[in-house]
């Protein structure tokens, strides 16, 4: 059976279109409202004829999800996993409108165009071309929108993995973790990464108790002054680099490929943490304090105070040998030591018939690339599906140039157009794809 004919220019104009809409649906995390984003995904599901079910734990906190059947003669489903909250934002720190989904300059501007509605309209778009070409698929399509990724997921992937464990289950995931860059290391040459792992949560608040007073009369027993002393040894602590097998591999594959001068030996992965703070991350157990509490009144000395660390384990980490070890670094027995959230995500591997299928689509599009396993140092809705649900792989197929390749900056905005290493917009209409939509498709229809 000949391929279908794809109107990529038609799927361009529709789905840059439908990410500005969608950026401009209000899914901030806290408070979520996710019932907004499932509505309007519903509503395309509903003018497609695809049948589809939503999940309610409360507060309007709805996930949506909607399947395309296969013959299941090449097993469990494939799940295009996305989340449809974003993260607050600082108005002053914004020139346009965050959730006011403005295209302008070859760029839609606004919350969750990266992080992750951009990519969501991309399994969206993948999703509905194989409903209309009514494509032979071999396992189930399933389109998953979920809930409250941003905030720990308990009304999202949590929920699903408790009360609805079944529709999570499938032989392959794609989500977000993955992308592309145009620049590693210093040298310029397209490199994607396919995310296989990622550092595991471990929230964490040190509380201090002490004797209230009044501030004209200081005292040794002071709540804020005993937490700045552990925090003190806390931010001194040096912990070690204890990179993973992954983390290994990706350096090896740069290695291997020309990007990295040198042999990946220890002594060459401390250098390269030194001057990179996100492949420090990588390999190692980070902290990063966040939020501080103390106090209620200038002149009154507090009899409690507060720190929230954001601790971030490499895979495989014990959570409880890392709290161990922070006890002793603090070395105060008044200080307490809450764990807030905690989690981790079993690594998947990298000889699976989708890791394959995403390398060579990536070369195909573009030919120099080189496509590498990663660690994300952040977390996804990933961790709730273990490897007995199968391999959960996570690619952004689109390159960024490094400036622009985080999804934590105070603006955030996703190309229209494909951008070369060289900056200049590419005239050729046939390359102007939203998100890469043109030549990024995983093809699903040989995998499914």
């Amino acid at each position: 059976m000949p391929a279908p004919v794809v109107d990529w220019d038609a799927w361009t104009e529709q789905a840059t279109r439908w990410l500005s809409e969608y950026v401009r649906i209000d899914t901030v995390n806290p408070p979520g409202n996710e019932w907004r984003a499932c509505e309007w995904l519903g509503a395309i599901f509903d003018a497609e004829g695809i049948p589809y079910r939503t999940f309610d734990p409360g507060n309007n906190r709805l996930t949506l999800v909607a399947t395309i059947p296969g013959d299941g003669s090449r097993g469990k489903p494939l799940i295009l996993l996305s989340h449809t909250d974003v993260v607050p934002f600082e108005r002053d720190h914004w020139t346009v409108d965050p959730l006011g989904g403005e295209v302008r300059d070859g760029y839609i501007w606004g919350r969750g165009t990266l992080d992750m509605k951009g990519m969501g309209i991309i399994e969206l778009v993948t999703f509905l071309i194989h409903h209309r070409d009514r494509l032979n698929l071999k396992r189930d399509l399933v389109f998953m929108a979920v809930a409250d990724e941003e905030a720990g997921s308990e009304f999202g992937i949590e929920f699903l993995d408790r009360e609805h464990p079944e529709i999570l289950e499938a032989d392959y995931v794609i989500n977000e973790g993955g992308g592309g860059s145009t620049e590693v290391l210093g040298v310029e040459r397209n490199t994607f990464n396919i995310g296989v792992s990622e550092k595991g949560p471990l929230w964490v608040t040190l509380r201090a108790q002490g004797r209230p007073g009044h501030g004209s009369v200081p005292h040794d027993d002071n709540a804020a002054d005993r937490l700045v002393r552990a925090l003190r040894r806390v931010t001194e602590w040096q912990r070690p680099l204890i990179p993973g097998p992954e983390v290994k591999e990706y350096f090896q594959q740069l290695y291997e490929a020309g990007i990295l001068n040198r042999e990946p030996t220890m002594e060459v992965l401390r250098e390269i943490a030194e001057t990179n703070p996100r492949l420090r991350s990588v390999q190692m157990n980070s902290i990063s304090l966040t939020m501080l509490n103390a106090g209620v009144k200038h002149n009154v000395i507090p009899a409690t105070a507060e720190a929230m660390l954001d601790v971030r384990l490499v895979p495989g980490y014990d959570p409880d040998r890392f709290v161990e070890e922070l006890r002793t670094v603090i070395n105060d027995p008044r200080i307490e030591i809450e764990r807030v959230f905690v989690s981790s995500t079993p690594s998947s591997p990298l000889d699976t018939e989708l890791y394959a299928t995403m390398a060579r689509e990536v070369r195909r599009v573009f030919e120099d690339a080189v496509v590498v396993p990663s660690v994300s140092a952040g977390f996804t809705d990933s961790r709730r599906l273990p490897p007995s649900r199968g391999a959960r792989l996570r690619l952004r197929a689109d390159a960024h140039r490094p400036e622009r390749a985080g999804t934590r900056a105070r603006e955030r905005r996703a190309p229209v157009r494909r951008e070369p290493a060289s900056g200049h917009a590419d005239p050729a209409p046939r390359r102007a794809r939203h998100l890469r939509l043109a030549r990024t498709r995983v093809s699903l229809d040989r995998l499914a």
